[in-house]
Formats: C-alpha cells, structure tokens, sequence
C-alpha cells in the first residue's frame, strides 16, 4: 500500500511550481532512509504528474497537537533522534530541508516519525550557501531572515536543526519558543531574535533544557547541527542509536488504529472542490484528444501550450523498485567477476583503467527555459 500524490500541470505552470516538483523528484530519486517519507514511483499524463510515496497512516505531529495530544517527554526525546538521523542523513546528501516542523513529520502506525514535504529543499555542494527565503516563518532560524535583509553570506545545514528545535519545543510545550506569525516583517524577527529569550518549562530536566538551547543558539556557529554534536547532550548519553534507527525503541504515543488520523471535513472538502478529479480522467483526456484534433486547438493558448510540452519532455520517470533489482542484480555480477578483476590487476601488461565518467547531472532545474523558470531557486 502506497500513498499518491497527482500536481495538475496545468496548476503548476500559472503557479510557477513546476521548478519547485522537479526540484523535489530530482532530490527524492536521490535519497532513501528509514524516517522519510521515501518516493517510489514517479510517472505522467497528460494533465497529471503523480508521485508514489510511502504510506503513513498515523497522522502527522501538527493534527495530533490541534487533537489535544499532550506528547510525553519519552515521546518527544524519540522523535528528536529519529529526526536527527533523518537530518543528518540528509546533510550527507547535502540536502536542506527547509521547512521542518509539526505539519511535515507524519507517524507509522507504530508511533515511528517520518520526515516529508521536500517542496523547498534545496541542495548545496562544496561550501555553497543558500541565500533564499525560504520556509515557514516560526520555524525558520534566524540566519535566513538576516541573509534576507542584509545580503550576508547565506545559510546552510544548521536551518533544519534550529526547526527541529522549534518543532521538539512545541511538541512538549504545545505552543512555540518564539510569538511568530506568516504577518511578521523580516526586520521585525531580527529584532525580536536578539532581544526576546526563551522561556522553558521548569518542569523540563536541565540537561533537555540545555540541548535545546544548543538547538535554539541564534548564532548557527555554535549551534548543535549533527549527530554527533547531540551525541555530546548528557540529555542522550544513555540513546542506543543503533536501536533508534532499526525502530526497536518503543514509541511513547501510539496513533489509534481504529481513527482516521486527518480531518475528514476537509478532506471531503477537497474532494468535492477538485476540478479535475481522477475518477473523471479517462473520459475527459479522450475528450481532450479529440478536441486537440480538430481545429479549434489552433485558439489555444501558445505559451501554455509550450509549458506543457516541456514539463512533458522533461518530466523525472522513476521506478524504485526496478532500481533496487538492477542494483542488486549489479552486486551479483561484481561478486562473480572478483576471480578475473584479481587476475587482470596482477597482469604487468594490464593498461591502467580508464577513470569512469563524471555522470551527467540528472538536473532539471534549467527546464522551461524562459518559459516557465523560476528565479532565486537556493
């Protein structure tokens, strides 16, 4: 069972988000790890561009707390680590996030969390910085809106560690270390990082205490951004991360299995709103066939029209699972080629080895040209 994903092309082009899915398919194909959300099909239509995913049905952090869940401490410590292998999983691909927070960290249905949504994550490489403002306001550090305003020199990995602080904060407390809101003004928050401190419970033990202080450092020089920088937190001393990452650690809240864990109001909502529903698709894309053979197409809109074209040629097809057999399948074939690799390296006569190609870069972000690009995309 899988969950799916469909963007009407369309959509995305008057909304200037094909950048944002191709950026997103191209870092899913990318990546695979035991608390994401990971992509295992991805394929087109006309009209429609779907994302196969995995399927959570407990329910993401956000509802739970608009539900009244008042998550433990052992709840909250778990999340905490699974999310930082998560992250520092990612910043081995060198992948920002971006927008980690309740709303984007889905739940098994054994209470596991699973980071998703990489819809503004962006990549850097070889001491790149990002200069975007990009996120979502509570939970974004502080260095994006300074790098925003005065023209500095960027952010980088540190981000997400500030959100999963904001995020581990609001999970115990039920409300957010810092006042924040989307009407904010960018300078407003700069003022407000460097004159506002945080209040923590003082029910909370000091060493939590002091772990997201590390998290919630406003200078992301000194803050805690890996695991082995948490590893250090006298908070997580006694952590088996072994068993954290295999999922034998028992979780401290359990989604109930009998519930569905959304709002049902408003996924009827969309549902009916839907203007394009999938159910309808067939007969509609036969109708669309045959109106693109007459002549009234020639009316159609020519820009759109050449937008779509180009999504449609560059769209990303991908196939986890054929992926996974042709990886494996490549392991047996090295096993079996080890006896005449060793004797053709111990051959004086041998000629060296031609140095394997750099792989062209499957990037795609340069897609739509002048069409349909959009600017500032790190």
């Amino acid at each position: 069972m899988y969950a799916m994903k469909y963007m009407n092309k369309q959509q995305c082009i008057e909304r200037d988000e094909v950048r944002n899915v191709f950026r997103e398919l191209e870092i899913l194909q990318e990546i695979e790890h035991v608390f994401l959300v990971n992509l295992w099909y991805s394929f087109q239509d006309e009209e429609d561009m779907f994302m196969v995913v995995d399927l959570l049905l407990g329910g993401d952090l956000r509802y739970h707390l608009q539900q009244g869940v008042q998550f433990s401490e052992d709840a909250a410590r778990l999340y905490l680590c699974e999310m930082t292998l998560a992250l520092d999983y990612l910043q081995s691909q060198h992948i920002i996030h971006r927008d980690v927070k309740p709303d984007n960290i889905l739940l098994d249905e054994r209470g596991h969390a699973h980071l998703t949504d990489f819809n503004i994550a962006t990549i850097i490489k070889d001491g790149e910085r990002a200069t975007a403002l990009a996120g979502t306001k509570p939970y974004m550090a502080p260095e994006i809106f300074q790098s925003f305003v005065n023209g500095g020199t960027g952010y980088a990995f540190e981000v997400d560690w500030w959100s999963l602080g904001v995020t581990v904060f609001e999970v115990l407390r039920g409300w957010r270390p810092y006042d924040i809101h989307a009407s904010n003004s960018v300078e407003s928050l700069i003022q407000l990082f460097s004159t506002i401190s945080v209040q923590y419970s003082p029910a909370w033990p000091k060493d939590l205490v002091a772990l997201l202080r590390k998290l919630l450092t406003v200078n992301p020089e000194h803050r805690f951004s890996s695991l082995s920088d948490m590893q250090t937190s006298p908070y997580l001393t006694d952590i088996d991360w072994d068993a954290v990452y295999e999922k034998k650690m028992e979780a401290g809240f359990v989604p109930n299995k009998g519930r569905l864990h959304c709002d049902p109001t408003f996924e009827l909502e969309e549902m009916i709103l839907e203007s394009r529903p999938l159910h309808k698709k067939k007969k509609r894309l036969a109708k669309n066939r045959s109106r693109d053979n007459s002549k009234d197409s020639q009316s159609e809109n020519d820009y759109l029209q050449e937008c779509l074209e180009v999504v449609q040629q560059e769209f990303m097809i991908f196939n986890r699972e054929r992926l996974k057999r042709r990886q494996s399948e490549a392991a047996r074939e090295d096993a079996n080629g080890d006896g005449e690799a060793e004797a053709a390296a111990t051959d004086e006569d041998a000629p060296e080895p031609e140095p394997d190609p750099e792989p062209e870069s499957s990037s795609k972000l340069s897609m739509c040209g002048s069409v349909c690009s959009s600017p500032g995309s790190c």
